[in-house]
């Protein structure tokens, strides 16, 4: 449910990212954009964790700033280009920093995250906030901070538009301590909402402050997460932002009853099927465990190894052919059954994911998907658009037609540039 780690996608394009990643690091190093260090920018007195009891304060706080990028508009446009990406709305070259900051784990616990802040060089002095969150990933390398790859194309090509830009990695991923919680919406939003908070305080002291407007977008599980940031946010999260508009991409958004059914019945394709199950199963069993042992869920000799390959060390194309070719073969025949007909805590964790577009939105709502995605299913945005309009939302789904997953992303991010520069200039 992610376009820089699309469980379809060929090995060779996986080994084509690493060696273009390796490359743009040594280019960076020659142009100085990387510090010497690692530590960046650490605030004052911020050296362990936050005690327990301090924890909710500490939310958000900053805790080190690191360079890691630099583009004039000429080399953002170039990157967006290679894509096959429309750069007409690409106006300003961008600055990108890694921001390390303090967060909770699912469980409220202090912890730290990364993330990705990108600035536009030129425009406004005070910048609105685009909130980019992004898809599915099995490797932490893979994680906006950590690398010049295809996870930064929203955040460049948002911030090349003239606004700022902040792309959690999420826990787990990036530069973030323990295992990613993948598909936990709790976890990610928290992330997301801290990321926020960092980015504020970040912006101040790059000299280009927030005007506390926020724009939500994320694609694949980053769809989802945008809509449950955007619930939160207009809850009252945190009163310093306003949220202005949504534009998920291609969101999971109802896994019951939308998205698992679609793995079984053929409109995800059986490598994003098995991968993406997979993951969730072995995430949330170590939220809210789902069975006694991994061979009550996983045939041998997988069971043994399932849960070490999400380990967030592992990329794509080690873990898909460590698997067998379907779920049918990877799951016991009762847990093939159970996936299917959910009860007890399988269907409890799978609600828990869901109902983020049960809500009334304040602000206009556009839903990006298209009637050709073999990994997530435009049934999922109609289904986010029914829960909407039983609020009294109109939100429409905007199918780009016959695209697979990421390309639905390439073609509907320059169009939601277009739309957020239509919405900020009615404020």
């Amino acid at each position: 449910m992610g376009m820089e780690n699309n469980a379809s996608n060929s090995a060779r394009t996986n080994a084509t990212r690493r060696i273009l990643a390796a490359a743009t690091v040594v280019v960076l190093a020659a142009l100085g954009t990387v510090p010497a260090t690692a530590a960046g920018h650490r605030t004052p007195g911020e050296q362990g964790p936050a005690p327990a009891a301090q924890r909710h304060d500490a939310r958000g706080r900053l805790v080190a700033l690191t360079p890691v990028a630099r583009h004039d508009r000429a080399g953002v446009a170039d990157f967006l280009a290679t894509a096959g990406m429309d750069t007409g709305t690409v106006r300003h070259g961008v600055r990108a920093y890694r921001l390390t900051y303090r967060t909770v784990t699912p469980q409220g616990a202090p912890t730290t995250a990364t993330g990705l802040f990108v600035l536009p060089e030129g425009g406004a002095h005070r910048l609105d906030l685009v909130s980019d969150t992004h898809g599915t990933m099995a490797h932490r390398d893979y994680a906006p901070s950590a690398t010049e790859d295809s996870g930064r194309y929203a955040a460049y090509l948002q911030a090349s538009a003239g606004r700022a830009v902040a792309a959690p990695d999420y826990l787990g991923l990036g530069k973030g301590p323990g295992l990613h919680p993948y598909m936990d919406t709790g976890s990610a939003v928290t992330a997301s909402l801290d990321m926020l908070r960092a980015s504020r305080t970040a912006a101040q002291r790059l000299g280009r402050p927030l005007t506390g407007d926020v724009y939500a977008s994320g694609f694949s599980q980053g769809g989802q997460v945008a809509m449950a940031l955007g619930k939160a946010l207009e809850g009252g999260a945190d009163r310093r932002f306003t949220l202005r508009a949504l534009a998920p991409v291609s969101g999971p958004y109802d896994l019951e009853h939308a998205e698992t059914p679609a793995i079984f019945d053929g409109r995800v394709n059986s490598t994003s099927a098995l991968f993406y199950m997979t993951y969730f199963l072995t995430a949330q069993n170590r939220l809210h465990p789902l069975w006694k042992g991994p061979s009550e869920a996983f045939r041998e000799p997988y069971a043994g190894i399932v849960d070490g390959l999400f380990d967030t060390n592992h990329y794509e194309e080690e873990i898909i052919p460590a698997l067998p070719a379907t779920l049918k073969e990877l799951l016991t025949e009762d847990y093939y059954e159970k996936i299917q007909h959910p009860t007890g805590a399988l269907l409890a964790v799978i609600r828990a994911q869901d109902g983020n577009c049960a809500w009334k939105p304040d602000v206009p709502v556009r839903l990006y998907s298209s009637s050709g995605d073999t990994d997530v299913p435009i049934a999922n945005a109609r289904s986010c658009a029914a829960d909407l309009a039983r609020r009294g939302v109109k939100a429409p789904v905007i199918d780009q037609g016959a695209t697979t997953h990421n390309e639905t992303y390439l073609k509907s991010g320059p169009q939601i540039v277009r739309w957020f520069d239509a919405e900020s200039a009615r404020h």
